[in-house]
């Protein structure tokens, strides 16, 4: 027997309509990359989302087209969300801080048929736009006027001029739920990055359970910042969850220090922010330095990295300001985890409650999780007992685009498919996991993967060099930063500073290690294979250089 209810699908266009019909005075600031503040609302978004998406209609792009941008986060950014989507196209967010050789691989593994870009990145841009054969258009997300003479970019189309002259009348389009929305690549340990390829039903879930008072915790009352990039992993959702909700949003644009942050959070009250570690990192040093509080910051959401003990007590005590510590991935859409205490445990002692606060947190609704041994066996949920941490859940990734890796499930004994993230964590009685480990060797820092093998391979293409290992050291800023272990070949000489040099020009700047240590053998195991955990014992008393 089925049930008697109405049937509509989960399309991300529904939240645009419910944000402009019910929240249409909500708050959109941003501040923009011409460096003036722009104010807008939910209701005029939503109507610049249907011009976008009328303008789209007029390039002639077929359902599931991927259109791709290169942009801050800003409310231009924003209509582009609503409106690719929302017209059945592909939205395609593009990191700017990978190298334009990378950059111009992953266009053309989507067959990006558009790309729009912040003038910020018009060098970038140029740099990979002939090497982007499957780009038909190339649009400035600004106004006409501010269109340079000469761009090297043949039709460049300024995005108000492209857009603003559409009719604001528009009927969203209905069609399975199921369809692709969206896509973000993430970097790989081996190989070529993969894309997640999220679909409406997945983005309209995850907004649902990232909204909840467990989570985010998101309400018409709240005024968000997002940090995170619009780029990454779609800004957590939370653009999605904003309009769901109807809570404000503020967009910081290009200006990510310390001392522009605080302006907007003080200038537009906002009651909670999320972004990585590095992020605020600058942000409570510029505030120690100047003696500063905050006026109506109630929370953050902190991820992409571990949180140091030290920032999660200076936001609490020092600012009464309390940290969700959040985990996730982009295969996950991409949240997993928030750190939210229980009714019991708010009864713990400060001390005690900070030990939970430092782990990853508890699974939201939709995420299941559990932890295994090299057998595949579930392990216990003991706090003490680690394991490989698989995920299950309506927005966590099945295959990656194209079919990239094959089959990246592993099942259980029921058949269900779980995903394996690489790492290794360990999970309490109270449902609370805390990563332990990576089984990855791909560095983080500042929120931000980089690859050993691709920093290993680098090195490996020096003629004196004979075998090359990068590991991940601490950093007090950054979390972790890349230094490569470096074997010559007999009889070759090379330097530390001619090493480092050789990498300019081959990958971003902030994925160039740090370091370069020489030693006389790298540890090897049976198979060939180095051995980096040992290879980090020898190092343990290594000291990143100032």
């Amino acid at each position: 027997m089925l049930g008697h209810m109405q049937s509509q699908p989960l399309l991300i266009s529904s939240l645009i309509v419910h944000a402009e019909r019910h929240h249409a005075r909500g708050q959109i600031v941003s501040r923009r990359v011409e460096g003036d503040i722009h104010r807008t609302d939910w209701g005029q978004i939503a109507q610049r989302s249907r011009q976008v998406a009328n303008a789209i209609n007029g390039l002639g792009l077929a359902v599931g087209d991927r259109f791709a941008t290169l942009a801050w986060n800003g409310y231009r950014h924003l209509e582009l969300y609503f409106g690719v989507s929302g017209s059945q196209r592909v939205l395609h967010t593009l990191n700017p801080r990978l190298h334009p050789e990378q950059l111009a691989w992953i266009v053309n593994h989507a067959e990006d048929r558009v790309v729009a870009f912040d003038m910020t990145f018009l060098p970038l841009v140029k740099a990979v736009a002939a090497h982007c054969p499957t780009v038909k258009h190339w649009i400035a997300l600004c106004d006409a006027d501010k269109l340079p003479a000469d761009s090297g970019l043949p039709g460049l189309l300024s995005y108000e001029a492209w857009m603003g002259q559409q009719s604001t009348d528009y009927i969203w389009p209905e069609f399975d739920e199921n369809s692709a929305s969206s896509m973000c690549y993430t970097s790989g340990t081996t190989g070529n990055p993969k894309a997640a390829l999220y679909s409406h039903r997945s983005t309209i879930l995850h907004a649902y359970s990232a909204a909840l008072p467990d989570s985010l915790c998101l309400s018409a009352r709240d005024s968000v910042l997002p940090v995170v990039p619009m780029f990454h992993v779609n800004a957590w959702g939370l653009p999605y969850s904003a309009a769901a909700t109807g809570c404000s949003l503020v967009f910081p644009g290009p200006a990510m220090d310390g001392k522009s942050i605080f302006e907007l959070l003080e200038s537009e009250k906002v009651t909670m922010a999320a972004g990585v570690p590095t992020v605020w990192q600058m942000l409570l040093g510029h505030m120690q330095t100047e003696g500063l509080k905050f006026s109506t910051l109630k929370r953050t959401v902190i991820g992409g990295s571990a949180c140091p003990p030290a920032m999660i007590e200076a936001f609490n005590n020092d600012y009464g300001v309390e940290v969700l510590h959040a985990w996730g991935m982009t295969e996950m859409s991409p949240l997993g985890t928030v750190c939210t205490l229980k009714r019991d445990q708010m009864e713990l002692t400060p001390a005690e409650q900070m030990k939970v606060r430092l782990k990853q947190g508890r699974a939201v609704y939709g995420v299941d999780m559990k932890i295994v041994d090299a057998d595949g066996k579930e392990l216990p949920w003991d706090g003490k007992t680690y394991g490989d941490l698989l995920v299950r859940g309506p927005w966590i990734i099945a295959s990656y685009f194209k079919g990239e890796g094959g089959d990246p499930l592993v099942r259980d004994e029921a058949g269900h498919g779980w995903f394996p993230t690489g790492d290794v964590a360990v999970i309490d009685a109270d449902g609370f996991m805390q990563i332990t480990d990576r089984s990855k060797d791909v560095i983080k820092s500042g929120g931000e993967w980089i690859s050993s093998i691709d920093v290993e391979n680098i090195a490996m293409a020096h003629p004196a060099v004979a075998m090359a290992a990068c590991v991940g050291m601490k950093h007090p800023k950054w979390d972790e930063r890349p230094i490569v272990v470096v074997v010559k070949k007999p009889g070759k000489e090379v330097t530390r500073e001619e090493l480092l040099a050789h990498y300019e020009g081959k990958i971003a700047k902030w994925q160039i290690p740090d370091d370069v240590v020489f030693v006389d053998v790298i540890p090897l195991g049976a198979t060939g294979k180095m051995q980096k955990m040992t290879l980090r014992q020898q190092l343990k008393d290594y000291v990143l250089p100032g």
